[in-house]
């Protein structure tokens, strides 16, 4: 499939954006990583007219043929549980965007009709693959033209965060047991089992993973490809968009590999303790805004990190200058 034309992010505006900083009341730099957030959202944007009012979260959710290989406490039924808990508003995700003042939708992409055990096949066609990108890309879209300014997305899908590992061994070739952990809390049998289900299928796909593509088809997932697919959306649209914990992550970092310009419109909103992540925000090459000790998944650390940037363009885009304020300058 064609993706979408991603420009990179240009320095002008940094820069820009910048010297706007210097002009406001208050000593240069203060207001630390605050101030970078607003430069880049004002480069991605190509304003000093920026704006964070209409955020929207997207869940993807997707269930994981690997499950047959016992790599998960939690049986493979929680992903369409959970999927009703978040349409309820029962969830972690929906107490956080309820408090928080954001908008919340959930995108089914393979609950129930998940993707193929990859330690046995690939976990795609290439078909399905380029059918779950496009729905991210067209997620993406949509929020652009309701006129959305700033984007996150995060997951649900029993068994994805070995689908991670195995991406984050693939992209980064670092051994199996350096990307893999617990996830929802495996034991010691479970995790034994889940890096054998990894390095089983990095055998087996060995000769497919030299390009995003090829991992993503081979070990991915439907809610991974969409996750892809919407950074790359977002992106095209020149919408800044964050990224959750270590399954999203992984996801941003095959959009990246896919059209490296896609890492400007980027924000890491936290840290997680999944020991996989930090290989994956390498990819993407953003600090994370947040480190919480958080490893729920489903966006939590998205909106969060998304009032941080709000808070952002405000101090940008609301504060005086020494000029207007009558404030004398150094």
């Amino acid at each position: 499939m064609k993706l979408p034309d991603i420009k990179t992010v240009d320095q002008s505006w940094i820069d820009a954006a910048a010297r706007h900083q210097l002009e406001l009341t208050k000593p240069p730099g203060s207001l630390g990583r605050l101030e970078e957030i607003a430069n880049r959202c004002a480069a991605i944007r190509e304003t000093l007219a920026i704006t964070a009012a209409r955020p929207r979260i997207v869940i993807f959710a997707a269930d994981h043929g690997v499950c047959a290989e016992g790599v998960s406490p939690y049986p493979q039924a929680v992903t369409a549980q959970m999927v009703a808990n978040f349409e309820h508003g029962g969830a972690a995700i929906c107490a956080l965007t309820n408090v928080l003042g954001i908008e919340l939708k959930v995108a089914d992409v393979g609950v129930g009709a998940g993707t193929k055990n990859f330690c046995v096949e690939p976990a795609m066609t290439e078909a399905e693959m380029e059918r779950a990108l496009q729905t991210g890309i067209d997620c993406a879209t949509a929020a652009a033209d309701e006129g959305c300014d700033l984007l996150g997305f995060g997951e649900m899908g029993i068994g994805n965060t070995t689908a991670a590992a195995a991406i984050a061994s693939a992209m980064t070739s670092l051994p199996v047991e350096a990307v893999t952990g617990q996830g929802t809390g495996a034991d010691s049998g479970c995790m034994q089992r889940k890096r054998a289900a990894v390095t089983r299928a990095l055998a087996l796909h060995s000769a497919a993973l030299n390009t995003p593509e090829g991992i993503l088809r081979c070990v991915g997932g439907f809610e991974i490809a969409a996750m892809t697919g919407f950074c790359l959306g977002a992106a095209a649209r020149r919408v800044p968009v964050v990224t959750d914990g270590f399954i999203a992550t992984a996801a941003a970092a095959l959009a990246v590999r896919m059209s490296p310009a896609t890492a400007g419109y980027l924000f890491a909103a936290h840290r997680s303790v999944e020991p996989g992540h930090a290989s994956t925000l390498g990819i993407i090459g953003q600090q994370p805004l947040l480190d919480l000790g958080m490893r729920l998944g489903e966006g939590s650390g998205v909106p969060l990190a998304m009032k941080l940037i709000q808070a952002a363009v405000a101090t940008f885009t609301q504060m005086a200058t020494f000029a207007s304020a009558g404030v004398s300058n150094k």
